[in-house]
Order: structure tokens, then sequence, then C-alpha cells
């Protein structure tokens, strides 16, 4: 199966896999449908090798089971693709886009989305035709198998049971007769024996009605030794007493939604799930709380609320708890009485004894009101429930405070389009630009609706460009909204107005912020004790907190800074502050050591008000802006930002027009290090001299690197960190240059100075050469040992480009174990990161990784594909070392298909980059390929010369990678006989240029 096909896999019944066009595939082998069965129950999630094993054999496994479970793998691979079943450190897991299963729940959720109920009983049949029998019918019997299988079947029953309440809601109560089968297989389940006795009593058929519930009841008490639910009782005694409050249609003034709510599924699920009288849904202005609100009371069971949904809108209301008590009784059409009680007692009488929902909508400007009405009343009835809708909670005891937070991502776009689409059919659909307007305007949906009516005039394009000054877009929404609804600016107008003018200085001043801040920076910022008021512009969805890795965070949504940011009454002042208080933290951080990991991720949390500070200084050509920029120069450099690095650098020396020595030297290296010519510079220091050092090495200048990096080393002094970075790059040098004896003295007490210091960057630094080392000299275990020790590293300092790199190296260890599917899974997980951030020669290493796995196991044409498709995309790119074994590779390619002429060619072009390199190994490598192209006396006196090249720098060719050398060797003996000794020895004598003008 080819990867990006639709495949889609069916559970519910008889295991079952289609490809993208509906027909049906067929996994042939038992244990191959068990495994797939097997990850298909984790629902895409990881399974460990060994529970796979266990779920496969039992208590029987075979003498090998981690080689039988990877063939059974390998099999399944060949039949869902090579990406289908994915290797994880945590185990096994199936990629799972489309099934019957995710489509299921998905409807599922839809249905209890739907405030319509006959629309919402249709989406519950749409769900439940998907059903082809049990659940996992094929594998009932296997453990494995079954909590999935019940998960399931236990949603179905709920569906049903749902489905059945929305016909006899809708009026259909056909639900009677349709429900039989499903309570004659779970006679238990009182939610079928509700749907069915209210379709049964609304039928005329009352005696049928009371005959289900007794028949429950008689099965409980002998069975169970219970009586049924309160619930059902209530409903059993509603049907004896005839209650009018059993009719299907709905009561109360509920306004019927004019457009579909969107995105709001989950949403919808967990407020139903909400067993408080009182849920207070909060969020910042236009994030949707009401038309969540009213979705939710919509789709609420008139069995809950038989008196009906009533909606409040107190937005236009002010006053006390009385003047609110009022606006409410007057909408329930209560009239006033003699009562000497007040408004809110009188209404929590007149409510007693009534089962409704009350929806009190925009309660934030008269928060207090409403919460002592709320309580009057919740405190003075039996069954009211209330859905308060406010910027704030209303803080009494027992409130559920539920968030209404803004919409991600995909479900911002798919509301984008849909009402850009009413607005405007046919419009220009550009992702790229929909997606930047949704992430500007923070997936609020009014906003994100308030632009859709704009792309009529503008366009996406247009409209994306001109968010900048988002007020005067979004500036006419619908004439049918309040007028705080109108424009965006009106929506936070409201909130601004409701704050006080200490809560406005607060809010205006940490618009400066860039992202998210913490209540250190608050206070710096807002020069002054802020924590209390930073939390009640919390508690008014005006800040927004999350409490994640870096701690509790805070920040404003972009509409509110970009609104606040326009009321600041101080903004050179703040701005101050703001620079101030990051060049300290910048200034404080210790990246050389044992707080490195410490400081890079609280460096990586700050990272937008950083540069947001540095942007600020030198806007103000301040010497500040020099200072903070020789600060970050070292995170930059360890995060890999050199982009950002070489140009912020240079916007200081220009904007600043700065004569630091120090800082000239930084931004000369990095332009070298993101491919840019650099003037000639002299450091003056010892670490500076070796950041010289390292970008002349990145670009591939090693005598030049090796040069300046001696001077580092000799000026290091009693810097153990300067003298360990030149040792590690001396490591490094000496890897290019051969000098395998170098390498190990340097790279090892490279290693043992940063691990002393705690420098886990620096130590990092040592295990490419080491490891290397270890497999140049046939030691694979140690080779191993060292990448996993620089993968574990990466993955603690999140360097997503070095886990490509180890994960590379990882995978041509498994190549010389000849594991090709590790080789391959490893290779691919590379080459997949390395893709998703952009990491050019990550990507090189890992093709090259899989060309060479693919050429190893016979693959010659996948082999030759990628080898190509380096050569063509990453032209000028790969290094010296990289270009000489593509060409290698190449030629052996065409080696092994007969085309000696070819092959030579491609291997006296990688001659060519030996010769650059000089080093005795890639001479090697060279005539052992020129040795499979020319006559057999020549071919042995080749093989002779390369052996004789390793030997000299004391690294013969390991067992493991002699496969070609062998497979040539043969060759040639075949036909010289004893003869080939001889020429051998010759060979061995040859001068490494005698060897190469033999062939040139």
């Amino acid at each position: 199966m080819r990867r990006g096909t639709a495949m889609r896999f069916g559970v519910l019944g008889p295991l079952a896999v289609w490809d993208g066009t509906g027909s049906l595939i067929t996994v042939p082998e038992a244990k191959v449908r068990a495994l797939l069965a097997a990850l298909l129950a984790h629902d895409g999630g990881p399974v460990t090798a060994d529970r796979l094993v266990q779920d496969l054999w039992g208590d029987h496994p075979p003498g090998k089971p981690a080689g039988a479970l990877q063939a059974k793998v390998s099999q399944l691979r060949r039949i869902v693709g090579r990406d289908g079943v994915e290797r994880h450190p945590a185990g096994y897991r199936l990629r799972i886009e489309h099934s019957d299963a995710a489509q299921f729940r998905d409807l599922v959720a839809q249905a209890r989305a739907t405030p319509d109920p006959a629309a919402r009983a249709a989406r519950f049949a749409e769900a439940l035709d998907l059903w082809r029998g049990e659940a996992f019918a094929d594998f009932a019997d296997e453990e494995f198998a079954r909590p999935a299988a019940h998960r399931l079947a236990e949603l179905r029953l709920t569906a049903v049971e749902e489905q059945a309440a929305a016909q006899v809601e809708a009026g259909d109560y056909a639900a009677a007769d349709d429900l039989a089968d499903a309570i004659a297989r779970n006679p238990l389940r009182e939610g079928l024996r509700a749907a069915q006795m209210r379709a049964l009593y609304l039928r005329g058929r009352q005696s049928e009605a009371l005959a289900s519930y007794t028949d429950l009841r008689t099965q409980l008490a002998e069975e169970l030794g219970v009586d049924p639910s309160p619930e059902l009782r209530a409903l059993y005694e509603s049907l004896l007493r005839q209650d009018p409050g059993l009719a299907a249609e709905p009561r109360g003034n509920l306004p019927r939604p004019l457009t579909p709510l969107i995105g709001r599924e989950e949403a919808l699920t967990r407020l139903a799930g909400l067993p408080a009288r009182l849920v207070t849904l909060t969020g910042p202005g236009g994030v949707g709380k009401s038309r969540l609100a009213l979705a939710a009371a919509g789709a609420g069971s008139p069995r809950k609320a038989p008196d009906g949904g009533w909606l409040v809108e107190l937005a236009g209301v002010r006053g006390s708890a009385a003047d609110l008590a009022e606006a409410v009784a007057a909408e329930l059409g209560i009239r006033d009485s003699a009562d000497s009680a007040s408004p809110a007692r009188r209404l929590a009488t007149a409510l007693r004894d009534r089962r409704m929902l009350l929806v009190l909508d925009n309660c934030e400007h008269v928060v207090e009101a409403a919460a002592e009405l709320v309580q009057t009343l919740l405190r003075g009835t039996r069954y009211l429930r209330i859905l308060a809708t406010s910027q704030e909670p209303l803080g009494l005891p027992g409130e559920a405070v539920f968030a209404v937070e803004p919409l991600p991502p995909e479900d911002a776009v798919r509301l984008f389009t849909e009402r850009a689409t009413a607005s405007a059919p046919g419009f220009a659909a550009d992702l790229d630009a929909i997606t930047e307007i949704c992430r500007r305007l923070d997936g609020l949906p009014l906003a994100l609706e308030l632009a859709a009516t704009r792309v009529r005039g503008l366009g996406v394009r247009e409209l994306a460009a001109r968010l900048n000054d988002r007020f005067a877009v979004l500036t006419r929404g619908s004439r049918g909204a309040p007028a705080r609804q109108q424009t965006l600016r009106a929506v936070l107008d409201w909130s601004w107005e409701l704050l006080s003018e200490p809560e406005r200085t607060v809010l205006s001043r940490l618009a400066v912020h860039r992202d998210s801040f913490d209540l250190a920076a608050a206070e710096a910022v807002c020069a002054g004790d802020a924590v209390d008021l930073v939390l009640r512009l919390v508690d008014r969805s005006l800040v927004a907190v999350t409490n994640g890795p870096a701690g509790v965070r805070y920040r404003l949504l972009e509409s509110v800074a970009a609104y606040a940011v326009e009321r600041l009454a101080d903004p050179v002042a703040t701005r101050g502050r703001h620079l101030r208080h990051y060049l300290e933290i910048a200034e404080n951080a210790r990246l050389h050591g044992s707080e490195q990991r410490t400081w890079l991720a609280r460096l990586d949390v700050e990272a937008g008000n950083l540069r947001a500070a540095l942007d600020e200084a030198i806007c103000r050509a301040s010497a500040e802006a020099v200072r903070l920029a020789k600060a970050l120069s070292w995170w930059w450099l360890l995060r890999g930002r050199l982009t950002e690095g070489r140009r912020m650098l240079s916007a200081v020396l220009v904007g600043v027009a700065a004569k630091d020595p120090e800082l000239t030297v930084l931004n000369g290296s990095f332009a070298l290090l993101t491919g840019e010519q650099a003037p000639p510079d002299s450091p003056d220091n010892a670490r500076a001299l070796w950041l010289r050092a390292y970008s002349l090495f990145s670009v591939g200048d090693i005598d030049a690197s090796y040069e300046v990096n001696e001077h580092a080393l000799a000026a290091a002094g009693d810097d153990e960190w300067g003298v360990a970075a030149a040792l590690g790059l001396r490591a490094m040098l000496s890897l290019v240059r051969g000098d395998l004896a170098a390498l190990g003295r340097d790279g090892l007490r490279s290693a043992e100075l940063f691990r002393r210091l705690g420098d886990r960057w620096g130590e990092m630094q040592t295990i490419p050469p080491l490891a290397a080392l270890a497999e140049i000299k046939g030691d694979y275990a140690e080779a191993a040992r060292r990448q996993h020790e620089g993968l574990a590293i990466a993955r603690e300092l999140d360097l997503r480009a070095e886990v490509s790199a180890r994960l590379s190296g990882l995978g041509r260890l498994a190549l010389l174990e000849r594991d090709w599917p590790r080789a391959r899974d490893l290779h691919e997980q590379a080459l997949r990161i390395a893709s998703d951030h952009g990491y050019t020669y990550g990507r090189i290493h890992a093709e090259m990784g899989l060309a060479l796995g693919a050429r190893r196991s016979g693959d010659l044409d996948a082999a030759e594909h990628r080898l190509t498709r380096v050569r063509d995309e990453y032209r000028g790119l790969s290094s010296v070392a990289g270009d000489h074994l593509l060409y290698a590779e190449l030629g052996f390619v065409a080696e092994l298909r007969g085309d000696s002429a070819q092959a030579k060619k491609y291997h006296l072009q990688g001659l060519e980059y030996a010769r650059m390199l000089d080093e005795p190994r890639a001479f090697a490598l060279s005539l052992e390929g020129l040795a499979g192209t020319v006559a057999p006396q020549t071919a042995a006196l080749l093989l002779g010369a390369a052996d004789a090249a390793r030997r000299s720098v004391d690294a013969p060719l390991p067992a493991a990678e002699r496969g070609d050398v062998d497979r040539i060797t043969e060759a040639a003996q075949a036909v010289l006989g004893s003869g080939f000794a001889s020429a051998f020895e010759s060979g061995a004598r040859l001068s490494v240029e005698d060897a190469v003008r033999m062939v040139s």
C-alpha cells in the first residue's frame, strides 16, 4: 500500500481493511491479522513488543520472539505501508488515519452537539449504521481485544439510548418498537427502558409502558437485589399520574440558531456531564460563551428540564439583585405578588418546584448582583438549574466553572471558511492566508465571523495583510447582533469599561510583552506589586493562564494586547522596564555548566520577549542592545538559531553603530555559520577564537579551522570550558584528517572535562567523533552506546537536529549489523524529524542511510533513486566527505548492475573528492570501488594498496564492512587463483599516489 492512500480500518464487526477506493484488502495470515487487531485495540497508541508477543502467542512464544514479531510486523507493513506501523521507544503503533470506530465516535459526538432532536436522531442512526456485528467479532475470545470491544459496545448501547430519546423528543414514537430487540439483549439497561416507556406512553400505550417498568423492577430484584434508580422511579410515577410535563414539545424561549455551531462538540459533551446545578461559562469577550450556552441548553433532555429552557439576557440590565430578579420574572411571564419578600425571594418561591434550565447571559457587568440572585434562587428551589455566562465566575459554593477556550486552529479554519463561503460564495480559499488570519485573531469565533464578512471585498490575502490594524478592518458585523458585538473594538470596549483604573493600567502595561510572561516579569514591567491585579484580570478572562513545564505563565490574546497597548499611558517607561528585566535574565543565564538545561529552557520560553527587548534596544540605539546581543549569542548558537543570531547581530552593529570588538567577532562567526563571507578578524579571547574555529569547520575550511582552534586552545589557560571546547573541535578535525590517535585522545579528554563541568551540550559535541572512532575500530557496541548517550542528551535539551543526527548514527550501526528493517525505521525517523524542522544536513544523512540500506539489502532501484535525489536536490550542500561517499555508492550500484564503465566513472569522480580530503581511508574506499571495474590483476593491486592505506592509520576494514571488498576479492581470486596473494602484497607496497596513478 503506497503512502498517502486513504486506508480505512474496520473493527465494528469482523476485522476489515479497505483501500482508498473502498475495496476490501485481504490480510491473509492469522498472526498478521491478530497483530493488526492488537494494534487497533490500542487505538493508535504504542504497544510494547512484549505485550504484542503475549497477544499473538500467549504462554507459548516462539524460540526468538523478537525476531518472530519483527517478521509479522514486516508482513503487516507490506499491507498497510512502511509508514503504517511505526517503531517508537515505547513500542509499535499503527498509524490510523481512518477507522469505523473513530468515525462512530465522531458521529456520536456530533449527534450530541446537534440541538434539533430529529437531526440528532438521524446522526445517531448514521453512527449506528456503521456496525457490522459485534466489535472485534473474530477476536472475541482474545484477551487483548476485550477492553476495546467492551468500550465500543458500551458506547453503542448509549448511542441507542440517546437516539431513542431524540426520536421521542422529535415526536417519532416508533422507538417503542425499535427498542424491543435491544432490551431483550440488555434487559437491565435503564436508559433503554426509560426511552421505551416514554415512547409507549406518548403513543397512548400507557399500560405497556408501566409493564416495561414492572418487568425491569422484577429482574433487578431477582438478579441483583436492587430497585430501579430514583430517576426511573420518578418517570414511572409521572406516567401513573399522566404528568403533562412528559409532552415532547419543548418549552421555553431558547432561540433556534441560524448557523451551525462549529468546533464545540467536545465542550458540549463535557457540559452535558457536569452534575452541578450552577454552571458558569467564562472566557474573554467574543469567545462564544453565549452561543455555546444556548447550544448546551437546547441539547438538554426535556426529561431533565420538562418545564423548558429559558434565556434571560442581562447585558442591558443594571442595578441590584432585585432589578435582575424583576427582569427574569418578566421574561418567564411570572406576575408580581403582594408578598413583602424581596423580588429574588418571590421569584424563588414561584420557581420552587419547576424543573427548568435558566440561562443567565452576560453577567460580568452585574456579577455581584447576579451572584446574589443565583444564590437565592438555588437555595429556594428544588430542581432549578442555572447556566450563566460571564467573563468572570460568580464565586458561589457549588459553582462549576467552565472555561470556554478559543477555537483550536483546525476548527477556527473551518468556522472562518464556512462563514466566508456564506458571505462570498466561490472566494479563493488560500489555506495559508486563512490559517494566518485565524492565528492572528486567536481563534476567537466573533473575530473570525467579523473577518469573514470582509472577504468579499478584500480577499483573504489582503485581509491577512491588514490585520496589523485589525480594529479598522473588523468594523462590520451582523445587523442582528447586539451593538457590543458589531465590531471587534466594541467587544473590547465592553470589557475595558468593566475594569477599575488600576486594572486598566496593569493590563495596558502587560500588553508590551510578546507571548507569555511570569509574575516576576509582570511586577517588573508594571513597576510595583501587580500580582493581585494580574490575578483579578485572570478572573475577568482578559489574561490567560497556563501551567506547564515552565511553570505558571500568563498571556494576553493578540487582539486584547493590540487594544490594551493603544491605551498605554507611558509606553517609553514601560518598554524600558521590559528591556531591563529581560536584559538581566539574559546576562544572568548560565549556559556553560550544570545549569545549562534549566537556562536553555528558560530562554526558550522567553524567546518572544527577548526578541522584543532587543528590538526596543536597537530602536533606542542604546548600549543595552550590545549587551543583550552578546548575552544571547551563546543561546542562539546552542539552540541552532543561527539565522536569527546573524540577523540580530548585524542589526545591532548597524543600528547602534557599535565598535565593540567582541560583537564584531560574533557577527563574523555567525556569518560563516549561515554560509556568508566574513571579514578576517583577530578575536582576543579563547572562547571567541573557538567560535571562529567552530564556524570555519562548519563551512569546511579544515586547515583554517585547525589553525585558529590551536590558538584558542593555547589562549584558554585555566578556562576549563575553553579547553574542553577546543579539544572537542580538534577531535572532529582529527576525524576528518584521519588522525585517529589524536581523535581518541582529544575526544575523551574533552568529554571528561565537559562532564565534570556538567555541560551537556559540550559533552554532546564529543559524541560524533568518539562514536565514529568506535565504528572505525569495529567496536559497534561502544559506538551504539555513544550514539544512545548522544540521543539522550539531544532529547534532554530538546535539540531536534541532534536527535535526527543520532538516529541516523544508530541507523548506520543497524546496517552494519545487517538489521535492515531497524536501520530503515531509524533513518526514516531521522528523515521525518529533519524534514519537519528544516534540518537540511539531517535530511542528507538520513537519505544516505536509506540508500545504503537499500543497496545492502539488494534493492538497487531504491538505492539509486535515493542517491540521485541526494546528488540532484542537495547539490553544493553536502560536505566533501558526503560527496565522496555518494559517488562511491553510485559506483557500487553500477558495478552490481554489471555496468563497469559507469561504475568506473563514478568511482573516479569519488577519487577526486578523496584527493580533496587527503585522508587514507577515503583513498582506500575509492581504490576498493575501482578494483571492481578493472582487470583481476589490477584489482588485486588496488585492493592491496587500499588495505595498506587503512592500516596506515590503524583502521583496517571491520568484518561488517567488508561486503564489497570480499565480493570484489572473490571475483579476482576466481581468475588469478594463487597469484592473487602475490599481486595483493605488491599492491600493499605501492604508495597511495602510485595506486591512484594506476587507475587515473
